[in-house]
């Protein structure tokens, strides 16, 4: 009789541990995926909880589960697809294939710069938030704001690249406030000054940079634009210069009135090789030893509104959108009398 009782326990324990065919399935799918059974389950558990509908069935709670657990396998690959700031920043730099050599220099010069900053280089693109790249400027470029805008941009630039090619999906930099920069007027050179520019260009040793001096002084040409005129830039005939794009500081072509040429032999109206350090030697040997870059456009533009105050013929030649800039850093007050001195020179 107990032998019995006992042999019904154990079939009444059996029937207890016994497993459906569905549950055998189930452990079967888990198995298949390559990861444990037990780590599996709980991802399936968390990923349906997460899924689960107010009064939802069973079939809308299992298709939910599914577009949860595949979006976040989306994400987790579009995390995963991304290259280092390092390696978009030099990318983005070799795209840019249009742009002239100084240019491209420039653009290399303060990309290492971004890149010297502790951790930056290998940061993933994807993953760096603003506050990541505001820590970046400020290391780098936190000690000039001219320098921290142009940083900015350039920054700013590798992530429109990087967002091209898919290595992230936003571009940080876009949050970061641009700082202002105070531009400070630029005093014109002196009719004596002048004076003594075209005094030195007259000496033999200068000649072939007479030319050169009267574009920069009367037309506003910027040192090196000047260096990349070639000879059909020049038009003779109606008298004008044709500032083309390629040699445009802003990628914008202008053409600039011919003036103070009258002066110069045909034989020197060319621009020399090696312009650079020409124009160098002569400030110096005309006694100036801290110079003022682009002080000539200056010059130009504050005596040329003195004279025939005519903004609009100004702007056009100074290559300008507006005359907002004319009026805020080129113009500075100059009397009647110092521009007439300065225009009587160029005739």
């Amino acid at each position: 009789m107990k032998i019995k009782k006992r042999k019904n326990k154990q079939m009444a324990k059996h029937r207890h541990l016994s497993i459906t065919r569905e549950e055998i399935a189930a452990l079967e799918l888990l198995k298949s995926t390559g990861v444990p059974v037990i780590d599996a389950a709980q991802v399936a558990c968390a990923t349906v909880q997460m899924a689960k509908l107010r009064e939802a069935s069973a079939s809308e709670i299992t298709e939910r589960a599914q577009q949860v657990l595949y979006a976040g396998l989306k994400m987790l690959e579009q995390q995963e697809h991304t290259v280092t700031l390092q390696e978009a920043a030099w990318a983005s730099v070799e795209a840019r294939n249009d742009l002239r050599p100084t240019t491209r220099r420039d653009l290399r010069h303060f990309v290492r710069r971004i890149l010297r900053v502790e951790g930056a280089a290998d940061m993933p693109l994807r993953s760096m938030s603003t506050a990541d790249c505001k820590r970046i400027l400020a290391a780098a470029f936190g000690a000039s704001p001219s320098s921290y805008r142009k940083g900015r941009v350039i920054l700013s630039s590798v992530f429109s690249y990087g967002i091209r090619q898919e290595w992230t999906d936003s571009n940080p930099v876009t949050r970061i406030e641009v700082p202002a920069v105070q531009e400070k007027p630029i005093e014109p050179l002196t009719p004596e000054e002048v004076e003594k520019l075209q005094a030195t260009a007259s000496r033999p040793e200068f000649l072939d940079m007479r030319f050169s001096l009267s574009l920069m002084l009367y037309g506003g040409i910027r040192p090196t634009e000047v260096s990349r005129l070639q000879d059909g830039d020049i038009n003779w005939e109606e008298g004008h210069v044709i500032i083309r794009p390629r040699a445009s500081k802003t990628g914008g072509g202008r053409a600039v009135p011919l003036r103070g040429v009258r002066g110069i032999r045909k034989r020197e109206r060319f621009i020399p090789r090696n312009w650079k350090r020409k124009w160098q030697a002569l400030r110096r040997a005309a006694g100036f030893r801290h110079w003022v870059p682009d002080v000539c456009r200056h010059t130009f533009a504050t005596y040329h509104a003195a004279m025939f105050r005519n903004l609009p013929e100004l702007q056009l030649e100074m290559g300008h959108r507006d005359t907002s800039l004319l009026r805020s850093r080129y113009m500075v007050p100059a009397s009647r009398k110092d521009a007439e001195l300065f225009w009587k020179a160029c005739r």
